[in-house]
């Protein structure tokens, strides 16, 4: 017998692992809701490398704009809060966050709560005979029920059309980034008003050692309000709850009574999101990027002009003013496109259906592929800006249990 005969005839006395549900993601929202899967008894397989987008696209530095109690992990016994392990680790109430602070707290949620990660990527997921057929990237083939995409914003980053073509080392997007150290010395310039985009600014001075930052915001930045959630009255306190987003009566209905929001009219949805969630920073930020010897910020400006020259960029901006760069960094943020999911089979992508490019979800966040689940960003659309959040983690986690438990016991 052949060695290709006997690979052949090895691979297929090879038994394919059967799950109940594949996590595909391994961030805040994929680590809360395989743990509620694993609380419901289920057979769950969760692929990724933890915290992955924390981790290598996230300057080390970076702070949350989130409470504390707003950043915690949910488990079915509710033994692996934040607020445990702050007590454990004998810090606290932190404010703001340090994003190292988060990450040490979630890979000790991972370890005790999801402690099975398998940290391989998937590459391709297909539907065959009512089950999800999942091949890995080191050849693996596993089965299951039902599959949960927590992608996160991984594969959703904003790269305006008019910035395309530029190489890489001359334009890129924050997404592309987890370490500033390149920038030293250089001019950098960067795009954007939201939180993100402002603290870039600041940790490219801070850290990158930058030699100079221009923020570009086509509008005012947004400042949110000095942070009074241990000064606030009672008063106030009735006025405007305390909500893992925000204060107000908004918020706290957002995330108390989470699926709620789902009933409303798609159009109704679309303009409350518009209109009540702009793009905002941080107060602790402004000290750190308007002044002297600080960040140039170029508010209600747009850049006009973009061109390569001699290894660097020529900027014009709409305010007349010219400026040359060494790097453009786009934190325009990310927008849902379901078709730059490129493991989904493109035989299982064209059953989804989907509008303005994001799945239709139903109120247990499924697609219109039976058993496929999308949570996170993906999910914002239909159930509200709370899942753009940590804080939605739970709730998305707990309903997805409850649906995707619910699917795997009729399909047995």
């Amino acid at each position: 017998m052949s060695v290709v005969s006997d690979l052949q005839e090895s691979q297929q006395l090879t038994p394919v692992a059967q799950y109940d549900v594949i996590v595909v993601g391994a961030g805040p929202y994929g680590l809360t809701t395989a743990a509620h899967l694993i609380g419901k008894g289920l057979n769950v397989a969760v692929f990724g490398k933890p915290m992955e987008l924390w981790t290598r696209h996230m300057p080390a530095g970076m702070y949350l704009r989130s409470h504390w109690w707003a950043t915690s992990l949910s488990d079915p016994q509710k033994k692996y809060s934040f607020a445990r392990y702050l007590k454990m680790r004998n810090i606290k109430n932190p404010y703001p966050v340090p994003m190292k602070l988060f990450l040490d707290y979630a890979f000790w949620f991972q370890k005790n709560a999801v402690p099975n990660v398998d940290e391989t990527y998937v590459t391709s997921i297909k539907r065959q005979n009512e089950r999800f057929i999942v091949t890995l990237e080191d050849g693996r083939e596993v089965q299951a029920t039902s599959v949960v995409m927590a992608i996160g914003v991984y594969y959703f980053s904003r790269r305006p059309q008019e910035f395309s073509g530029f190489p890489k080392e001359l334009v890129s997007h924050a997404f592309d980034h987890g370490d500033y150290s390149q920038f030293k010395g250089k001019n950098i310039m960067v795009l954007g008003g939201g939180q993100s985009a402002v603290e870039y600014s600041a940790l490219l001075l801070e850290d990158g050692e930058a030699a100079d930052v221009h923020l570009v915001v086509r509008r005012s930045i947004n400042w949110l309000p000095r942070d009074r959630h241990d000064e606030r009255t009672l008063w106030e306190k009735i006025q405007a709850p305390s909500a893992g987003i925000a204060p107000g009566w908004e918020n706290w209905v957002l995330e108390y009574m989470p699926y709620l929001f789902y009933l409303f009219s798609q159009d109704r949805k679309d303009r409350f999101i518009k209109s009540h969630y702009q793009a905002a920073a941080s107060h602790w930020l402004r000290e750190r990027v308007m002044g002297e010897d600080k960040v140039k910020v170029h508010e209600r400006t747009a850049i006009k002009e973009l061109k390569e020259r001699d290894g660097k960029l020529d900027v014009l901006l709409s305010d007349g003013q010219r400026i040359q760069v060494d790097h453009l960094l786009l934190g325009t943020g990310y927008e849902v496109t379901v078709k730059n999911l490129s493991m989904i089979d493109p035989s299982l992508l064209s059953q989804i259906r989907e509008d303005q490019h994001i799945p239709i979800l139903s109120h247990w966040f499924e697609s219109s592929v039976p058993g496929l689940f999308f949570i996170g960003l993906s999910s914002v659309r239909a159930f509200g800006p709370l899942y753009r959040f940590v804080v939605g983690a739970k709730a998305a986690g707990k309903r997805v249990a409850v649906g995707a438990a619910r699917y795997v016991a009729h399909h047995r």
